[in-house]
């Protein structure tokens, strides 16, 4: 094999592919075959983490900018907005990264399929490479609901951020559902509860294997829990909330755990968020030994201890005025909060970040910049390091 790069010391070469920005790895995998092999190495990875190179970033499933209102105003914009433009038709969802820490924004490719669109309210979780490649990222898309017709979906898409490139995985196993827990747990991504397609709440709970394209049945929850959240908490999938059947949108504050080492379900305590609380915005801080974070009355709470008996939400900080319609929330592993958001339902999305000063001694909001291209609504999201 030649040199990595013609007349620099192999060292001096690795040092320069390391530091290429994580939406680039797919041209830079194209290159040469020697640099394909260097960038897929597990050492690569570990080299990256090493000097401080990985990347938090944030993947958002986010609606495309509206199109021209008529052909007036297209032909106004030129011949170049309609080459480039990323806009697309009403319920138009494509999967967006965000680099909180710089800033930075960058579209995926659109996904397979004739409407080149993600499904409305699908799931994204984001999990690791097994086997030789423990370090190639991820993103898995699972259910939703067709953008044209509005009929719920198994399909399960999944990207590859070293390919560059979509691929379809095995359909979800029925009943088709919608508004379900997802998360992903080593490595693998688990789906439980929501409603099938005569909207009956459901207690079944699935895990999708990536590396096989495989689905496996799990034990049923104990309860039926309809739009439920779901979490990567201590090595568990945790199922925050939901309702039964006859309740219809009356949240419980209660939640379950699956442990994959036991392959069983076990109760978490009643209440651990208020009965009537929508968890859509509850999230767990990655590294954290089980920090909770979510949206309560306007403020930003944190629970300290995950789901443990001895744990209790705290206000960290009011949310700003026009975030206060939230979108998603996540952390990233030096402990600060993202936040998106609008002002009021249809809004403008906005995105602030916070860190909270230790102990608990005060938290300041920091609005991040959003070009007009990414200020579409959020859907879903998922935290990785790439």
């Amino acid at each position: 094999m030649g040199e990595l790069i013609p007349g620099l010391p192999e060292e001096v070469a690795r040092e320069c592919l390391v530091r290429v920005g994580f939406d680039q790895l797919p041209v830079v995998r194209r290159i040469s075959r020697q640099w394909k092999s260097e960038v897929e190495s597990p050492y690569y990875h570990r080299l990256r983490r090493a000097e401080g190179l990985s990347r938090p970033v944030l993947a958002l499933a986010q609606a495309r900018p509206a199109a021209p209102a008529d052909d007036d105003d297209a032909a106004a914009a030129g011949p170049a907005a309609h080459k480039h433009s990323s806009a697309g038709p009403a319920n138009s969802y494509r999967m967006v990264l965000l680099d909180p820490v710089e800033g930075r924004w960058a579209p995926l490719p659109a996904p397979p399929g004739p409407a080149e669109s993600l499904p409305l309210f699908c799931q994204v979780a984001a999990v690791d490479g097994g086997g030789a490649r423990p370090g190639r990222k991820r993103l898995v898309v699972v259910g939703g609901w067709d953008p044209e017709t509005w009929a719920p979906v198994d399909s399960v898409l999944v990207y590859d951020f070293l390919t560059g490139a979509w691929r379809c995985g095995a359909p979800m196993p029925g009943p088709r559902r919608s508004f379900f827990a997802c998360a992903a747990v080593g490595g693998n991504v688990y789906v439980a509860g929501g409603h099938d397609e005569e909207k009956n709440a459901l207690r079944s709970a699935m895990v999708y294997d990536p590396d096989a394209d495989a689905w496996a049945h799990l034990p049923d929850m104990a309860e039926e829990r309809d739009e439920p959240r779901g979490i990567c908490v201590g090595g568990r999938f945790l199922v925050v909330g939901g309702y039964p059947t006859q309740a219809q949108g009356r949240f419980v504050g209660s939640a379950e755990a699956f442990d994959p080492v036991t392959s069983t379900w076990a109760a978490v305590q009643d209440g651990l968020i208020e009965d009537g609380a929508c968890p859509r915005t509850c999230c767990a801080a990655p590294g954290s030994p089980g920090r909770l974070y979510m949206l309560r009355d306007g403020n930003l709470v944190a629970r300290d201890g995950g789901a443990g008996p001895n744990a209790a939400w705290r206000t960290v900080a009011q949310v700003p005025e026009d975030a206060r319609t939230a979108a998603t929330v996540a952390v990233i592993p030096d402990g600060r909060v993202v936040l998106i958001g609008a002002g009021c339902h249809g809004g403008e999305q906005t995105v602030y970040v916070l860190r909270e000063e230790e102990g608990g001694k005060g938290a300041s909001w920091e609005r991040a910049a959003a070009p007009p291209e990414f200020s579409g609504h959020v859907q879903a999201s998922c935290f990785l390091e790439i």
